[in-house]
């Protein structure tokens, strides 16, 4: 299907040509994260307003890297502004899970209690993907998982260090 390749194709380059949330929060009170590809050096930052409802209030990207890296961070962003952290993890869960990781390496899902886990899997019953669908080719680049996948990792890390700040 070429028509849908070159979309995807196009989707890609337009969030790396022309990145969303592009720049920094004041941090404090926005939570500032790092994350590193040391296999390709890709950087990204997330700074991370999360309100007292849970909610990701802003969000703003930086770093260097790949069209990868740099467009999935971009899509990152836009998809997660105005989600509570239930619905971030629900969408990094499908992400990841398109992305044919384990969910169970997100977090300690493990470790969950049974009414959390019902929260979760209510939550992922309708995780929409939308733009994030275009880095589903990726997965035919093994090596490149990690690069789509940074981001991701890197703002979980920061909204689990928002939520332990708080």
């Amino acid at each position: 299907m070429p028509g849908l390749e070159d979309l995807y194709r196009e989707i890609i380059l337009d969030h790396y040509r022309s990145p969303r949330n592009r720049g920094e929060l004041a941090s404090p009170p926005a939570t500032r994260t790092e994350g590193f590809n040391p296999l390709c050096g890709d950087e990204i930052v997330v700074y991370l307003d999360i309100d007292d409802a849970g909610t990701v209030g802003d969000i703003r990207i930086g770093g260097t890297g790949c069209s990868i890296s740099q467009s999935s961070a971009s899509m990152m962003s836009a998809a997660v502004r105005g989600k509570t952290i239930i619905e971030v993890k629900a969408l990094t869960r499908a992400f990841k899970g398109m992305m044919s990781l384990h969910e169970t390496t997100l977090d300690a899902e493990a470790t969950l209690d049974a009414e959390a886990a019902e929260a979760e899997a209510q939550a992922d019953a309708g995780v929409k993907l939308g733009d994030l669908e275009a880095l589903r080719g990726v997965v035919k680049f093994p090596v490149r998982i990690k690069c789509a996948t940074l981001a991701w990792n890197t703002l979980l890390q920061g909204v689990d260090e928002a939520v332990t700040a708080r």
